[in-house]
């Protein structure tokens, strides 16, 4: 490990990773690999964490973002690659040594321990004098908004509770780096959209390093500065959130963040795409490896949100209402156009079943993808689950 701490260390040192933003890397992941018996679960994974960001790492069951933390927190190791600590060799360092602390799903407090004692476990470990102790482990049950909870017991306290005593227990050694494995899987909706905005302002306030592994969308978009999406072992795309919902890289990343409406189109020129025999104005020009002129094609990539529904008309997509569910804050309606394909739109005005409509939107909610393996209508597209569980590489061990 570099033998100079916080954030001047990092100063000092030159990243190896470009990043035009020119802002200090605190950690850098160069082609890492693993695999599990003959299930190759990371892929030549290369990304950085800038100090003091929030980021997470988002995917489904099995996509390598899990195993990917194991191997930062030193539970794991790479098979081949580098990761390097404000510019030092960490795959060397023994997990105990690392300046980066876990914080898990199951909490893992201990039932026999009250509060004070579980958030007090790591400093009594280091044998440190008892006046410390007490002093940061009031201001870590302080950040977590525990205070006066010292000498409760963890049957005692609700799952959000449970989650906070962790997060204390964790911060409490003053780490680095803290990742967070899924740490708000097993609570309730509210507390989670609680906790979601807690954690964003416990990670400003600590001024350290979050990196989260979650397969919730919402909690991505919601407390991230970085996302970086996995599938398969591989990084589709790396970006913020706003990057990553208005301007996802492929169809599989338009489809996992948030509702998609992914259409087959094709593109002539700069600024014009054709979708289902209508050409609409988009503010994307060609792709440089398109031949002007020509019937280029693309994924064309429109939110539910953005379409307008009109009476249907030669101008607009035009189709039928199949289904329409209120859900609160809008009516989700799905359509089904004259050639076949589903759309689904967000509207505040009901329309009926079996009603015909047509569908327009804006130019700048017009996002044009290259085609890829995830395309709507590349082959085999139509048999892939996204969701599904493809190893049980990331179960604990």
């Amino acid at each position: 490990m570099a033998t100079m701490e916080g954030k001047d260390a990092v100063a000092q040192y030159k990243p190896k990773l470009e990043d035009k933003t020119g802002r200090a890397h605190i950690i850098e992941i160069m082609h890492i690999n693993k695999s599990f018996g003959e299930n190759h679960v990371l892929k030549d994974i290369t990304f950085y964490i800038r100090n003091n960001e929030f980021v997470t790492l988002l995917g489904p069951s099995g996509c390598g973002k899990s195993t990917t933390l194991r191997i930062l927190a030193g539970f794991e190791t790479a098979d081949s690659g580098e990761v390097e600590f404000e510019g030092s060799d960490l795959l060397s360092v023994p997990a105990h040594k690392r300046h980066i602390n876990t914080v898990f799903q199951r909490y893992a407090l201990f039932p026999h321990l009250n509060v004070f004692d579980n958030v007090a476990f790591g400093l009594k470990l280091k044998k440190r004098p008892k006046d410390e102790i007490k002093t940061r482990v009031s201001e870590a049950l302080k950040t977590v908004g525990l205070s006066g909870y010292e000498t409760r017991w963890v049957d005692q306290l609700s799952g959000g509770q449970m989650q906070r005593v962790a997060i204390a227990r964790a911060i409490i050694n003053q780490p680095r780096v803290l990742l967070l494995d899924e740490p708000l899987g097993a609570l309730d909706l509210k507390m989670r959209k609680e906790m979601q905005i807690e954690l964003k302002e416990m990670q400003r306030e600590l001024g350290i390093t979050f990196v989260y592994v979650t397969h919730d969308q919402e909690e991505a978009l919601t407390m991230s500065d970085t996302i970086i999406v996995m599938k398969d072992g591989v990084i589709q795309q790396i970006g913020t959130p706003i990057d990553i919902y208005n301007e996802p890289k492929n169809a599989y990343v338009a489809d996992f963040i948030g509702e998609s409406n992914i259409i087959p189109g094709t593109m002539k020129k700069n600024e014009e795409v054709t979708i289902l025999g209508k050409t609409f104005t988009c503010v994307d020009p060609l792709f440089p490896e398109f031949k002007e002129g020509e019937d280029n094609p693309v994924d064309v990539v429109i939110r539910p949100e953005d379409i307008y529904v009109k009476e249907e008309g030669p101008d607009y997509v035009n189709g039928t209402v199949t289904s329409i569910v209120f859900k609160g804050v809008h009516y989700e309606i799905l359509v089904e156009d004259d050639t076949g394909n589903e759309w689904m739109i967000h509207d505040v005005d009901p329309v009926k079943e079996g009603q015909r409509i047509g569908m327009t939107v804006d130019p700048d909610d017009i996002h044009i993808m290259r085609k890829s393996e995830f395309s709507p209508d590349a082959p085999g597209a139509a048999n892939s689950s996204d969701d599904e569980v493809s190893s049980d590489s990331e179960s604990e061990k």
